[in-house]
């Protein structure tokens, strides 16, 4: 049996985790870095958002350990620290579209 402390210290890194994924334009990025490694000016660009957003995203996203960044040149390239991240954006993704699934019918049967 797992201590009290313990317990609370699992749930807040998992409201952590879960706290990153709760802004489109950090799942926009996730979904970016793992196309391709970028860095701040590429992610920008692909976006298509102010540069210092994209900084303030990613600074979030090192903080909860999603992603790394490479020193190279001038220029630091980021990537996925664990490619199981899209998995579970994927698997989030199938769940909600499963209750939308769900919900558009549950409207079909009310409206016969």
């Amino acid at each position: 049996m797992i201590s009290q402390t313990l317990a609370q210290e699992i749930s807040q890194m998992e409201a952590d985790l879960c706290s990153a994924f709760a802004d489109p334009t950090r799942i926009l990025i996730l979904y970016t870095l793992d196309e391709k490694p970028c860095n701040v000016g590429e992610l920008a660009a692909e976006l298509q958002i102010p540069q210092p957003s994209v900084s303030r995203h990613l600074k979030i996203l090192r903080d909860r350990g999603l992603v790394i960044g490479n020193r190279q040149g001038t220029n630091v390239q980021y990537h996925l620290v664990d490619k199981r991240l899209i998995q579970a954006l994927d698997i989030l993704r199938s769940l909600m579209r499963d209750r939308i699934t769900y919900r558009a019918s549950l409207i079909e049967q009310v409206d016969t």
